[in-house]
């Protein structure tokens, strides 16, 4: 069931009902449940194939709610707060009393964020409650960023909340604390430098086998179901398509290349955002295809350019 933007009424229904629907925000489409109820919660990682041991991110609609979910919230945690949302960073925090393991996989800490959304933002403002809002995908798939993108995930099995395709492109940038000192577990669409400049040096730590302390750290996600090789020259890589059917996905350039049944440029100019928020949509595009390969160069390794090959990375373990 697609739901309009002036449907807000009828995903209210669901949620309060304990049952789970997709919502749009500015990074990836969500798969959105009440934090309070262990029925809804289940249905997230039930629906994802998601393991029990991959935290949820809650989602809020004002910083008011913060103390309502966190025990502790440092100084640069708040001037992260301040700058970015609503927006796509998630703050990793001691989390309060109330919040239920489920979420947090037992962990005692919870990763919040502020959609930058309309809809969403609307939609959790009639809530009574959080909602905790992975992924709208199956586990290790790769990120939906158009209301299409859920449905064929999910067909007729899945209300989603159309907000048409969503700015950012890929996930929000997550942030923890050991102490004061700030660490980065996901790179996202708020490059490392952008947070740099607002509070000095952040160490990277994103990446993990299991127990991850935060989403999108395991070592495959964001994959295909088609082969997908990662190059820093696809004219280098030639030689693996003759006889098949490849497609490249490439950050700019020329879009006609003999060698390649199709070719996704992300960006035509060279622009890092445009290719972040073309880069899942590209990537649907070439897995639909029934091509033999997928061959993605990586992009230039500076801003978010760093996110999109990290993203890249992962699809092709």
């Amino acid at each position: 069931m697609l739901l309009g933007p002036d449907e807000l009424e009828k995903a209210v229904a669901i949620l309060k009902k304990n049952d789970v629907l997709a919502i749009p925000t500015e990074t990836v489409y969500g798969l959105a449940g009440n934090i309070y109820s262990e029925e809804a919660i289940a249905k997230i990682f039930e629906l994802k194939k998601r393991p029990l041991n991959n935290p949820l991110i809650v989602h809020l609609h004002k910083m008011e709610q913060v103390h309502e979910i966190v025990a502790e919230f440092p100084s640069k945690a708040k001037l992260l707060a301040e700058q970015f949302w609503p927006g796509p960073l998630t703050l990793v925090l001691k989390k309060g009393n109330n919040v239920p393991d489920l979420v947090t996989a037992g962990k005692d800490t919870v990763a919040i964020r502020i959609p930058d959304h309309p809809v969403t933002l609307a939609l959790l403002e009639k809530l009574p409650f959080p909602i905790a809002a992975p992924s709208a995908n199956p586990f290790n798939r790769i990120s939906p960023t158009s209301a299409e993108h859920v449905h064929g995930y999910f067909q007729n099995t899945l209300a989603v909340l159309d907000g048409g395709a969503c700015k950012k492109g890929i996930e929000s940038t997550i942030i923890g604390f050991e102490g004061e000192e700030p660490i980065l577990y996901r790179l996202g669409s708020i490059s490392k430098e952008t947070i740099e400049e607002l509070i000095g040096e952040v160490r990277v730590q994103n990446k993990a086998k299991a127990a991850p302390n935060a989403p999108g750290m395991l070592k495959k996600h964001y994959a295909p179901t088609t082969k997908t090789y990662l190059t820093d020259n696809a004219q280098e890589m030639a030689y693996m398509t003759e006889g098949k059917k490849v497609g490249l996905l490439r950050f700019t350039g020329r879009s006609e290349d003999p060698n390649y049944r199709h070719i996704e440029v992300l960006s035509p100019s060279g622009d890092l955002a445009e290719a972040t928020a073309n880069l899942y949509g590209a990537l649907h595009r070439l897995d639909s295809m029934k091509l033999d390969m997928i061959i993605a160069e990586r992009a230039p390794h500076i801003g978010l350019g760093v996110s999109i090959n990290d993203r890249l990375e992962r699809a092709t373990q």
